[in-house]
């Protein structure tokens, strides 16, 4: 029982595109550089290039990239509320930092004018009113949201609106 070699078809069937060993190793080799060179490319294009503006490192430069987008400056400046005589004004006060709230009710402040609203509170006092809101209540932040205010000014713009709803 012997072999008889396969037709033509079927050997040409199984072979492969690699004949000699020079075309083995020409394949070998670019397995590896294909991938290196396509990976160096790609970190190229990431990158951006590989040369950067000797402008670009200078330390002004640099300092310029990296300032932050915006600064606090505390000083000390005169209250606005206050009149040459050193008397504040309740009304100013109320209308830049209480009229937001106290104006339309918002969050359950009592209304400016509201007599029933407002008529618990002066019973509790006036250093009981100036407490809440030096320290903040319910939804309303400390000072009325304006921490610049002093508390000379907070007692004054309490007293307008306890005037205005009597």
């Amino acid at each position: 029982m012997s072999q008889m070699p396969a037709p033509a078809s079927e050997a040409a069937e199984h072979s492969s595109f690699i004949e000699t060993p020079k075309q083995f190793i020409v394949v070998v080799l670019l397995a590896f550089l294909v991938p290196i060179f396509g990976i160096v490319l790609i970190l190229q294009i990431i990158m951006g290039g590989t040369s950067a503006d000797p402008a670009s490192l200078s330390p002004a430069a640099v300092n310029a990239r990296i300032q932050p987008v915006g600064r606090v400056e505390v000083t000390e400046a005169a209250p606005a509320t206050a009149s040459a005589a050193g008397v504040v004004d309740g009304k100013k006060v109320y209308d830049a930092a209480c009229a937001a709230c106290h104006a339309s009710g918002v969050a359950g402040a009592p209304k400016l004018g509201d007599k029933a609203a407002w008529t618990t509170r002066v019973k509790s006092g006036m250093a009981a009113m100036l407490k809440s809101a030096l320290g903040g209540k319910g939804a309303m932040p400390p000072r009325g949201g304006n921490g610049a205010l002093s508390d000379v000014e907070v007692k004054a713009s309490i007293e307008f609106m306890v005037g205005q709803s009597k």
